[in-house]
């Protein structure tokens, strides 16, 4: 067996990644394709933390091994007892530490070419920033931009499925990025595995041709996108899409017709804006949510809110706008998306 020093430009070597984190830390963010295998759970590592404070680092090591092993015991007798001898894991924790060089020292008793990941998830994670840095600039983006409701998505969908590269932040964010930009069924997934999933992205895309982004803010719902993209984002060309009011209270009250399965929720989420708005016009606001009145209130939203914001924010952020192409657009329907997609495609 061997036993070298192994890094993150070394996890294709293996047969599995095992993250001997606990679940918490597992679900906050993990390498892609690692499987999860606790040598702490989640409240056995606070009673080993709270032990080395209240008592003393020995005791919490007397208590930890034993936890350590039984649990170690377990992986080892319930997932891995079919492994052939050519089996290869590599294992990490925080750190390159304690739990995974007890993972690995067990491996290799068993007789498995195991491995430690020198510096742990903290030496991945230090890999994620780097590479976003080192990528983001090298991007030819084109940035698509218009006011909400002009269908950007969709349209970037349409783009991804005639052959061209698309980079759908706000779907690796799970939000669309405005104060009814909650995804029903998808919680936003921390900072930490938005950056994975990103940096995921960015490594599938061929530098050498043109990759098409929806213009973001600094923030999509509670995640920040990494000040690197974000530069290289602001400083590229920009697409904007010219749909009439028309089209875009139609496309609005279709792609956001399940706001009115929740007149309350609908009201309540309206409330944030209790800072920009007259007390009156939000009162109204919230009225017509709670009867299910969404085409008044749309047209509203885009007149009073959104219309202004997107003036406001993207001449302040978006150094190509003044120069940008424009396409205009009267239909927003899956067809009129469709047709839209292909002008936009046909740009140089």
């Amino acid at each position: 067996m061997s036993h070298k020093p192994t890094t993150v430009n070394d996890l294709g070597e293996f047969t599995v990644l095992i993250d001997a984190r606990s679940p918490a830390e597992y679900a906050l963010d993990h390498i892609p394709g690692a499987i999860n295998c606790p040598v702490l759970d989640d409240e056995e590592r606070r009673i080993v933390g709270t032990t080395y404070v209240q008592t003393s680092a020995f005791e919490a090591r007397k208590i930890g091994g034993a936890m350590a092993a039984r649990n170690i015991a377990r992986h080892l007798d319930e997932r891995f007892r079919d492994k052939p001898k050519d089996w290869r894991p590599l294992v990490y924790c925080w750190r390159g530490g304690m739990r995974s060089g007890s993972f690995v020292n067990w491996l290799r008793l068993v007789g498995w070419d195991a491995q430690q990941l020198k510096g742990g998830y903290k030496a991945w994670r230090g890999h994620v920033i780097e590479q976003i840095a080192q990528r983001a600039p090298t991007l030819d983006l084109r940035v698509l931009c218009g006011p909400t409701g002009s269908a950007k998505t969709r349209v970037l969908q349409a783009l991804a499925d005639g052959g061209e590269q698309v980079l759908d932040l706000e779907d690796l964010a799970a939000h669309r990025g405005s104060v009814l930009g909650a995804v029903p069924g998808r919680p936003q997934p921390s900072q930490k595995a938005f950056e994975t999933q990103l940096m995921h992205r960015l490594a599938a895309l061929d530098p050498s041709r043109r990759v098409w982004v929806e213009a973001e803010s600094r923030r999509i719902g509670r995640l920040t996108v990494p000040e690197p993209l974000l530069q290289r984002l602001r400083e590229s060309p920009v697409v904007e899409i010219a749909a009439t009011p028309a089209a875009r209270l139609a496309y609005l009250l279709r792609d956001y017709a399940w706001l009115g399965d929740d007149p309350q929720g609908l009201a309540d989420k309206l409330g944030t804006l209790r800072e920009l708005l007259p007390r009156d016009v939000l009162a109204q606001w919230q009225a017509w949510a709670l009867e299910g009145a969404l085409p008044p209130l749309f047209e509203a939203l885009m007149a009073r809110h959104y219309d202004p914001l997107y003036a406001r924010s993207q001449g302040r952020h978006l150094a190509g706008l003044p120069n940008a192409a424009r396409v205009e657009c009267d239909d927003l329907s899956d067809a009129g998306i469709l047709s839209l997609a292909g002008r936009i495609a046909s740009l140089t």
